[in-house]
């Protein structure tokens, strides 16, 4: 097998580079590389005409993928089998959405049952009067249920959720002056229940609750863990632990019962919303082939930019205020999953990764970021992410100049200027891809994360790497973790700056 993936690489490589203008020469370009999603919530459409995919490279990177095994690897995904090879573990999040190994589905059902229990007694009442909560993980278990929180509640929310990740205490006492002691709550969201940043945060969260006079702060607490033993050891009541399966990875949790302050910000409804949304996009990405596969489609473009033009990044910009959290969840998603430098049998990759992920929300990024993006020296494929139905009651004329900008901005990237003017010309010849809901609601934002997901995936088969370890975070919590306990020398450096601020490393 991996003879013809060297040699489908190779074959890739071999062909001609064509430019955006002589794509568009075909009158059936956009019909072509755009396609519409009808989900519950609306519908997404999904352009890919301004990239440089053209029929051969398609059909190119679809021997590719077959040679990869994708089929194979997609249906083991699904199928519950062990997929993270590294550490032995399947990788079920989307049993979290009803799409899965039935058991794997039947179980996410019970537990999202009685994560649902507990939301609807703290709505009605039942827990005394809750107004606030603070959700405190790190990494996806604050990530994703701030991105959620951030996007979907701008219109209020049923509790008041802040999301604290940062061991900074700074980051803590902002919630702190944000919340009423006696009406808030505190999640804790830690797969293991033992993350340091996660555990010093909870027990300050907790100490803050006594010393403002919660008479039983412990009562006030949910635990959001795949070991539930350890949070009751740790002093959380059985009836206040929502578990999750080990089988759920961090990045990929949102849809378990990390998506607690979620549900308890939107409502049960909604968030049932959220995981039909993503479901949704689980059916296209599992019953469709080839080309027609979106989050592959995008794989297609990925690999063509980092592997065969050598983009190190790749831009991420949401033209709607609401996603402004969404460049920064994907960067964990793609950079994490990705960012690997072995093969699934531990070999040297024989090409670049994962790019680095960055963005940010338009038209802020049009006035600091994107000069480079137009007259810069490196090539940046870019990602907009926008919405036809406003978030806002203003004037609409907010929302016409948002999506203008939006949609030009992609055109010119395009189209260049040439000019005798050396320094305003543009070149052109750059790529975007545009994503654009009719809507953004529940629906939609589940099925935009679960098609990113989706897309990490296929991008991690067509580089033959697993994309669901990350040994790579590891060693500097090691050295941290020395750093505390003392006894160990470090390089002189590291040493001069560990006495500068007076933490001892002997």
């Amino acid at each position: 097998m991996r003879d013809t993936v060297t040699k489908n690489w190779a074959n890739l490589a071999e062909l001609p580079t064509r430019t955006l203008d002589e794509l568009f020469a075909d009158p059936e370009r956009v019909a072509s590389y755009a396609t519409t999603l009808d989900l519950l919530g609306g519908t997404i459409r999904f352009d890919w005409s301004k990239t440089h995919l053209d029929a051969d490279l398609v059909a190119h990177f679809t021997r590719l993928a077959e040679s990869c095994g994708f089929a194979t690897r997609r249906q083991a995904l699904f199928s519950g089998e062990k997929v993270n090879i590294t550490e032995g573990r399947s990788v079920e999040h989307t049993a979290q959405r009803g799409v899965g190994n039935e058991e794997s589905v039947d179980l996410a059902g019970v537990l999202h049952a009685r994560m649902r229990g507990l939301v609807e007694a703290i709505h009605g009442g039942l827990l005394g009067e809750v107004k606030h909560l603070i959700h405190i993980g790190i990494g996806g278990s604050a990530l994703g249920p701030a991105l959620a929180v951030d996007a979907l509640t701008r219109d209020g929310a049923m509790v008041d959720v802040h999301v604290v990740s940062n061991i900074d205490g700074c980051a803590l006492e902002a919630a702190f002056a944000a919340c009423d002691p006696a009406t808030t709550m505190a999640a804790i969201a830690s797969k293991t229940f033992t993350t340091i940043e996660t555990m010093t945060n909870a027990a300050s969260a907790l100490a803050w609750l006594t010393a403002s006079g919660v008479t039983d702060p412990y009562g006030r607490t949910i635990a959001l863990t795949a070991s539930p033993d350890a949070a009751l050891e740790w002093g959380v009541d059985e009836t206040r632990v929502l578990p999750f399966p080990e089988s759920v990875g961090g990045r990929y949790s949102l849809w378990s019962s990390i998506g607690f302050p979620v549900a308890l910000a939107l409502g049960w409804d909604e968030f049932a919303a959220f995981l039909d949304g993503a479901a949704a996009m689980d059916r296209h990405f599992l019953e469709t082939e080839g080309f027609d596969n979106l989050p592959l489609r995008a794989a297609f473009g990925d690999q063509y930019y980092t592997r065969l033009r050598g983009c190190q990044t790749r831009a991420v910009f949401a033209y709607d205020e609401r996603l402004a959290l969404f460049p920064s969840y994907l960067q964990q998603l793609e950079m994490e999953s990705n960012g690997k430098r072995v093969t699934l049998d531990g070999q040297p990759v024989s090409g670049p990764t994962a790019p680095i992920t960055w963005g940010g929300v338009g038209t802020d990024g049009q006035h600091a970021v994107f000069q480079l993006l137009h007259q810069g020296t490196v090539l940046v494929p870019v990602d907009f992410i926008a919405s036809i139905q406003p978030g806002d009651a203003l004037d609409p004329a907010h929302h016409r100049i948002l999506l203008s900008n939006c949609f030009a901005q992609g055109a010119a990237l395009m189209a260049g200027k040439t000019s005798d003017d050396p320094a305003r010309a543009y070149p052109g010849d750059r790529p975007s891809a545009t994503i654009l809901c009719d809507e953004l609601n529940a629906g939609t934002l589940g099925a935009l994360i679960a098609f990113h997901e989706h897309r990490t995936f296929a991008n991690g088969v067509l580089m033959e790497i697993n994309s669901f370890d990350q040994f790579g975070v590891e060693l500097g919590k090691q050295i941290a973790n020395q750093i505390d306990t003392g006894g160990v020398s470090f390089d002189p450096s590291t040493e001069a700056l560990l006495a500068a601020a007076g933490i001892g490393s002997q």
